[in-house]
């Protein structure tokens, strides 16, 4: 079974730039060095300012464990979650189709 999840991000002001620097180099990587990651999105609210949300789904449980052992996400989540207002609404789904 898949492992999904869903987290909305709200950046303190003057992080935007740093948030969408951090993110994206995230997805890029994670794309790049997990096979088993389906999608990695990283979006931002059009009404919301400063508000922003990853889409990211994995192929299985383990492989949503190897992302959050990657050295890439040891680097790059400690440097975003300092940049957020709030703390981070992370929930997780499972895939259907």
């Amino acid at each position: 079974m898949s492992t999904t999840f869903i987290a909305k991000l709200v950046v303190k002001p003057g992080q935007e730039a740093t948030i969408e620097r951090l993110q994206t180099e995230l997805s890029q990587l994670s794309h790049a060095e997990e096979p088993d990651l389906v999608v990695y999105d990283f979006i931002k609210h059009r009404t919301e300012p400063r508000t922003y949300v990853v889409y990211a789904r994995f192929k299985s449980q383990a492989a949503f464990d190897a992302h959050m052992k990657a050295p890439s996400h040891d680097r790059l989540v400690p440097p975003i979650l300092a940049s957020l207002a709030k703390d981070m609404d992370l929930q997780f789904f499972d895939w259907i189709a």
